[in-house]
């Protein structure tokens, strides 16, 4: 008579596996998270970078000039994606940029036109959608095209640190 012989894994030996398995992924989730978060706060910081490149060139072109003197003023994020208002122009900035949200962050641009006794300005601010998910970091750039951050979470602003 033969015998039938049924090879496998027992209960205990599949809880062992499942249990192991859980904990590398505790291990390893948190890290997952940090690198996105990191990567985000990267893309942020290089998304500054291009809008204060991207308002000095809006600028020099003079699309936009509201006291007429002559010197361009600098563009909202719309502008800055469709520089003359037409779509005949190329774009300074991509659309994704231009909707005010980019890799887990939300930019916002304020415009202060040029006057008779005031030069044109601008301000950027880039914050994270989702705080301690997306990012930590806000970040600020203005007419100077001088990259500022917090860490902290509270708004950067014109004295905040240099990003570094």
């Amino acid at each position: 008579m033969r015998k039938l012989v049924i090879s496998g894994f027992t209960l205990f030996e599949l809880v062992i596996v499942i249990q192991i398995l859980m904990i590398l992924a505790v291990l390893a989730i948190p890290n997952l998270m940090r690198a996105r978060m990191s990567a985000q706060e990267a893309s942020a910081a290089g998304s500054m970078r291009l809008i204060a490149v991207s308002q000095t060139s809006f600028k020099a072109a003079g699309f936009v000039d509201f006291d007429n003197d002559g010197e361009g003023d600098y563009g909202t994020l719309a502008q800055l994606h469709d520089p003359d208002g037409t779509g005949v122009t190329p774009p300074y900035i991509d659309a994704t940029l231009a909707s005010g949200t980019k890799s887990g962050y939300r930019f916002t641009v304020t415009v202060f036109p040029g006057a008779p006794n005031s030069a044109p300005g601008y301000t950027c601010i880039g914050f994270p959608e989702s705080p301690m998910r997306s990012g930590v970091k806000v970040y600020y750039v203005d007419e100077t095209n001088v990259i500022r951050m917090t860490a902290d979470g509270t708004v950067a602003g014109p004295n905040s640190p240099l990003l570094q």
